[in-house]
């Protein structure tokens, strides 16, 4: 199956992964939320290849994760995130919190401290029902509406 033929698969998983799913595209997210917002500053900080980073960021703009426009003083283009773009951070975070248990022997390289009482920023999977934290073993997967509706659409077909 090829990488584009993934976005038509009915899985939440899935379809952002066609989106998110290389490392320069987390790596040019990570940088916009510390900051950087010019072409060359991405590609500075990071060492991606100019083409590389044309088609990352168009990705980005395509899918509304980042906007594209003239920056406040007129003189470059910016890349800023979006709502969207911002509602991918837990993501990030989630991928962190694991890299620091599993991939940093000497410890965090970095703290996420909230800015209203210095505690340190962790993501937790919380039940919407009840609040209790959840991991995979409290978790049954069942159809939701898009695969019902999805099936009942294959259904209605000669």
């Amino acid at each position: 199956m090829r990488y584009e033929d993934l976005a038509d698969l009915p899985c939440s998983i899935t379809r952002p992964l066609v989106i998110l799913g290389d490392r320069w595209t987390l790596l040019l997210l990570k940088a916009s939320f510390a900051g950087v917002r010019r072409f060359n500053a991405f590609q500075s900080a990071l060492g991606i290849s100019r083409s590389r980073l044309q088609d990352r960021l168009g990705r980005l703009v395509e899918h509304g994760i980042l906007d594209r426009r003239q920056a406040d003083d007129g003189d470059h283009i910016e890349y800023r995130l979006t709502r969207k773009g911002h509602d991918i951070y837990p993501i990030l975070m989630a991928i962190r919190d694991w890299g620091d248990t599993y991939m940093a022997p000497d410890g965090p390289p970095a703290r996420y401290r909230h800015h209203d009482c210095t505690g340190e920023a962790h993501v937790t999977l919380a039940c919407d029902a009840c609040g209790a934290e959840v991991t995979a073993h409290d978790i049954t997967p069942e159809p939701g509406p898009g695969i019902i509706a999805r099936l009942t659409r294959s259904a209605d077909r000669p």
